[in-house]
Parts: C-alpha cells; structure tokens; sequence
C-alpha cells in the first residue's frame, strides 16, 4: 500500500499521514484536505474504503442559475441520463432569489463527495467575478466543466453554443425578409454570451445594410420583464425587427407588443435564442436559435468520464454551432 498511499498524496498535496487518516476515517484532518484525498482517490481510480464507499453512482454537482428560464433545466434533464449510463448521479442546484448560491452549492457539493462539478451559465460567464474558487477547486484535482461563457486561467474544458453565429442567423433571416430596422434585446452587459451576440448582431447589420444603418442594443435582464422594457425602447426606435438574446426576453417582447395592439408578424418581427420549451407554445410560435443542448450534454460527460480515466479533455472552449428554427414570429415587414 505504500506506493498507493505516496501516489494518492501527491495528488492531493499531502502527507502520507493524512492520507492514511483519512482512509482510516480517523479525526484531526481539515476539510479541505479530507476532500482533497478523497478527489484523489477518486480521479486516480481507487477504491475507497467501505466505511467512505457510496451507496449509489458516485455524484456529480450541476449548478444552475435557476429553474425559471426552461433552458438551464434542459441542460439538467438532457445531462441526468448522460451520466447515469456512465456511473454518475446528477446533484442539481438552483440559485432561486433568496436561496444559496454558486459559491454554498460548491462548498455543499464538495462536501457530498461529489467526483466533479459542471457550471451552467455560472460565475464564469461574469466578466466581473474572479475565478480563485474554481482555480482552487481544480489544485485538488476537482474535474470541472463550463457550460455558456469563457474565461481564461481555470484549468478545464468549456462547451459553449457559438453565440455570434447564432445571432447573424437571426439578422440575415429578418433581412432576407424586408427588415432594414432591427434592434436587439442582449441581455445584462456584464455576460461574455452577451458580449459575443452584441458583437454577431453589429457584425450582421453593417455586412447586411451598411455601417450607417441604424441597429440599437438595449441591455436587459434575462426575464420577460426585461423583454418588456427593452422592446418599449426598440419600439420607440422604430425597429421592425427584435433579435432578442434568449426566449424569456422574447416572451416580454410578445407581451409589450399586444399591449400596444401590434401584430406579431405584419407589425413587428421577433426571434428569440435558446429554442427552450416556451418558444413552441408562445403566441405565435416564435421563431428561434436552437442550442444544441443534447449533443453538448453528450460531450460534458464524455469529458467527465475521461478525466476518471486520465484521458484529459483540451483546456479550450468547444464551439457548438446553432440552427434557425422559423416559426410564426417572424416575416415580412408591413409596407
């Protein structure tokens, strides 16, 4: 046992000591390094003693934003199978207002035992947050995934829909229709998805109308409440058109536009992103960017299952692209 007990030290960053108190279950070890020895155990591919085993697949945290926009428990639903067939059982938290948030769920997680943890939509997607924590999780050895957002500096894979390119389908589909007026609903400021549909939305305008031709962005929260606001302003800019950055803000959209008696589509076009379960029974239907939710899901725990076997996924972002979904929410203008 004592090359065992010297590997699975090194791995975790500490004593054979404490290595060996923990497979004892025996006190005086902090948290920290108790859970560092156990990931090890884990990641290394060794058995734990009976009294540290776990009764069912071994757990795999899932934190999302909430439960409210539909996309993030897609993610949830379309990961919980993908990891049951490869010997893992989905722990989900949900940072609902007024309950725990990211940073609670990582500590509980960790607590639990769980051999890996994957970031929906998460801190990482906050071009305001720092990245210590994930860093530190993964200098235990914490195999981590990234679902929506980039960041530089955390050692894992990140698995992003191409946010540009999904918004440049949205423009060029409501050009090819007669609209030279289109306005986009992006989402908060602080988010790198926002970030790069502003930047796709701008891009598609100028190539599409020209680099004069008028393409307001107004910053929004993800909710329909946000959608609300945010069409009142594009309305009074005279937009035909709203490229909205996920389909909740879609729905304020939809909402603000029967308010003021306008047809959905003769007097305004909407697209929404994401292609969750509101956009097929909104009314009209709306028209949409499709994430690829299931193949992502595929791949986040094909990662996880290489990291459990050393075969390390590359430290990069992969790119998944979107598909137009066009429903009744869009066409041509009203002349």
């Amino acid at each position: 046992m004592g090359a065992t007990l010297a590997d699975i030290a090194a791995h975790a960053g500490v004593s054979e000591a404490t290595v060996s108190r923990v497979l004892n279950d025996r006190p005086g070890v902090a948290p920290a390094k108790r859970q560092a020895v156990l990931t090890a155990l884990d990641v290394l591919g060794y058995e734990r003693p009976a009294g540290l085993r776990r009764r069912t697949g071994r757990p795999v945290g899932v934190i999302l934003p909430e439960f409210t926009n539909p996309i993030f428990p897609a993610f949830a639903q379309a990961l919980a199978p993908n990891f049951a067939r490869r010997g893992f059982t989905p722990l989900v938290g949900s940072q609902a207002e007024g309950g725990l948030h990211e940073a609670e769920y990582v500590e509980m997680f960790v607590e639990a035992g769980a051999a890996g943890i994957v970031f929906v939509s998460g801190a990482h997607s906050d071009t305001t947050a720092t990245v210590t924590r994930y860093q530190e999780l993964r200098a235990v050895g914490l195999p981590l995934a990234f679902v929506n957002g980039f960041r530089e500096g955390i050692d894992a894979p990140f698995f992003s829909i191409d946010d540009r390119a999904g918004i440049v389908l949205a423009v060029r589909h409501l050009v090819a229709m007669g609209h030279t007026r289109l306005g986009l609903a992006s989402g908060p400021e602080n988010l790198v998805p926002t970030l790069r549909k502003v930047e796709g939305f701008r891009q598609a305008v100028a190539e599409a109308l020209g680099d004069a031709a008028a393409a307001p962005v107004v910053p929004s929260m993800i909710s329909d409440d946000g959608g609300l606001t945010a069409a009142r302003s594009l309305l009074e800019a005279g937009c035909t058109g709203i490229v909205c950055a996920s389909d909740i803000i879609a729905l304020g959209v939809l909402a603000e536009a029967r308010r003021r008696g306008l047809d959905v589509p003769r007097d305004l076009s909407v697209v929404g992103f994401d292609d969750s379960t509101v956009a097929r029974h909104s009314w009209p239907p709306l028209t949409t960017v499709r994430q690829p939710v299931g193949t992502m899901s595929i791949a986040i725990a094909d990662a996880f299952v290489g990291e459990m076997n050393h075969i390390y996924a590359q430290r990069t972002e992969y790119v998944y692209q979107p598909e137009l979904v066009v429903r009744e929410s869009s066409g041509p203008p009203r002349r």
